[in-house]
């Protein structure tokens, strides 16, 4: 039987994702510090800001662990920029981001547009444009808006979805990709 993880996303799907891009992982990581060679189960996220100019290439997951560390370092590179404030990201979200990277087969980061907001600044975006959500999971710290240059907005759509975990949206017209540890639905494709 399948287990249900909170919000609605199968556990096995999830791990589905990363076991069938552990070898498309296992280049990436050789490279890592020695007490990480040979792990079996390494999970990485590399993405950069150009909001902040920052940049984070971190493996934030090591033999069925979260690193502490390193999901600290996720939380405050992906703060809301407009007011530094930050709220611990949900691990679920770099999972799926992680997992879609993977599927996709590259080396390139992420670039980050969004990823926790202030109610502040989601109503802010909120009076721009009618398609930021009232109660977006932007403000739980639970979504991230992303964008790859080497690859098109359906292509990053389509790898998140075969992910089966979560919100998947496509915003062809912004070129990026909006993922979301919530109930599984997709839109814009």
């Amino acid at each position: 039987m399948t287990k249900l993880v909170s919000n609605g996303f199968t556990r096995r799907g999830l791990l589905g994702a990363f076991a069938a891009t552990a070898l498309v992982a296992a280049p990436t990581c050789s490279n890592a510090f020695g007490i990480l060679r040979g792990a079996g189960d390494v999970r990485r996220i590399r993405m950069y800001s150009g909001r902040t100019g920052e940049s984070i290439d971190t493996i934030y997951w090591i033999e069925g662990k979260y690193v502490p560390e390193a999901l600290n370092e996720i939380t405050y590179f992906m703060r809301d920029w407009r007011s530094d404030a930050t709220k611990d990201i949900d691990p679920r979200t770099v999972d799926i981001a992680a997992a879609t990277h993977r599927l996709l087969d590259i080396s390139e980061p992420y670039l980050l547009l969004s990823g926790y907001r202030t109610e502040k600044t989601n109503a802010l975006l909120r009076s721009k444009s009618r398609r930021v959500a009232q109660n977006s999971l932007h403000m739980k710290a639970q979504a991230a808006d992303l964008r790859l240059r080497s690859r098109s907005v359906s292509q990053v759509y389509r790898a998140a979805t075969a992910c089966g975990a979560g919100g998947v949206g496509k915003y062809s017209r912004s070129n990026f990709v909006h993922m979301d540890c919530g109930p599984i639905r997709t839109w814009g494709g």
